[in-house]
């Protein structure tokens, strides 16, 4: 996993961090070295320094001193460079029979597991290293994995090798499988990994402006025939808009019916191998620029069905179908790309919200938050994400 390539630092060498040369502070395990912001700090460098080789948890939090806001965070997430091993951590390891499941930090799932019986729950909050995908935040999802160290400590899949066949070949158990899949990594800096290995490796990449050139132009003639046959325009938009509105509901019932279908998946390595095609190389490397929206021929594949069904409910009017169909079309274009940016674009403030909350379902909770474009039907049905802790501003 990605924050697997960043070193667990001594305690020791953390708090002798202290000067001007090299100073370094922690925010629980992280370790943050701040140096090069000791002159842009607002405050003053002597303010840091004073914290030096310290935890600021409680400091950036302290609304009588000066609670920080999340933008300051978000710099401060640039600047990790460790974690720091504290004595109930290293105690733990040291009586752990299996101690690589705690060290190097963040632990996986079953280290956090040992160190919560073990009584060092207050190490690992629940907005730093979160056990079900080991990782603390969303800039952990753009850390590169290393590939060789990865596949020693976790026996699942070499990234330097055609994954599809290492999955269908790997016997995996269904609950070591989705354990693993669900455990983000980035290769060689964004980079896409290998799938196919063979001549089918290109079908597997889809730049994200190919969404639009490939089905705007069927989207806006089907509209045009709608047209011909409607008797006004307001029918026509109203239509349109019912199919995009549908589009939404459906948008979140992929998501979590069939794409999260996790829990009732079959165990064995089809069932494992189609999630994996379908969804689970997406939260294994989920920062894959080329594999972000749907290749053309699996959408086709996808959207025949909803086609036909859009005429079989609107059954007394093709071109009311038709409508209805191109209105749904659009709402997935709209889905594609609003994904492709929330993975890798600067946003404004609304979609920044939407970014970070999608961002919680990778890197935090993949069991929730199955809304792309919108959380109004993860609030309906209470699949929303909780909000992470609220930081105060300046």
């Amino acid at each position: 996993m990605p924050g697997r390539t960043l070193p667990t630092i001594a305690s020791i060498d953390v708090a002798s961090r202290k000067t001007a040369a090299s100073c370094y502070v922690t925010v629980g395990t992280n370790v943050y070295d701040v140096t090069n912001f000791l002159d842009d700090h607002p405050g003053g460098g002597e303010l840091i320094l004073g914290y030096g080789g310290k935890d600021v948890a409680d400091i950036m939090d302290n609304q009588i001193s000066h609670a920080h806001s999340d933008s300051a965070k978000e710099m401060l997430d640039e600047m990790l460079v460790g974690f720091v091993a504290t004595e109930p951590i290293l105690k733990t390891a040291v009586q752990s029979e299996q101690p690589e499941n705690i060290l190097p930090l963040p632990p996986n799932r079953d280290g956090v597991r040992e160190l919560q019986e073990n009584g060092a729950t207050s190490e690992f909050p629940d907005d730093q290293v979160c056990a079900a995908t080991g990782m603390s935040s969303a800039a952990d999802l753009s850390k590169e994995t290393d590939a060789v160290a990865d596949y020693r400590a976790h026996k699942f899949l070499d990234l330097d090798k055609p994954l599809l066949m290492q999955v269908w070949h790997g016997g995996f158990s269904k609950d070591f499988y989705l354990e693993q899949v669900h455990r983000p990594r980035h290769y060689k800096s964004g980079a896409s990994a290998p799938l196919f290995g063979n001549f089918l490796e290109p079908l597997s990449k889809t730049a994200w402006y190919v969404i639009p050139m490939v089905w705007l132009p069927p989207v806006a003639y089907g509209t045009y025939l709608a047209y011909q046959g409607l008797p006004s325009v307001l029918q026509l938009v109203l239509y349109w808009l019912t199919g995009l509105g549908l589009w939404t509901l459906i948008e979140y019932g992929l998501h979590r019916g069939l794409f999260h279908v996790d829990k009732y998946l079959p165990d064995n390595r089809v069932g494992i191998t189609t999630h994996f095609l379908l969804h689970g190389i997406h939260h294994y490397l989920p920062m894959d620029k080329l594999r972000l929206v749907m290749p053309p021929a699996l959408f086709v594949a996808l959207a025949t069905p909803f086609y036909k069904l859009a005429h079989t409910v609107f059954y007394w009017d093709w071109y009311v179908a038709t409508a209805v169909f191109c209105g749904g079309i659009f709402g997935y274009i709209c889905y594609d790309l609003t994904h492709y940016f929330l993975h890798h674009k600067t946003l404004p403030s609304f979609y920044n919200d939407l970014k970070k909350y999608h961002m919680q379902h990778h890197y935090k909770d993949f069991e929730n938050g199955f809304g792309v474009t919108s959380r109004f039907w993860d609030r309906v049905f209470g699949t929303e994400l909780a909000p992470p802790r609220p930081h105060k501003v300046d």
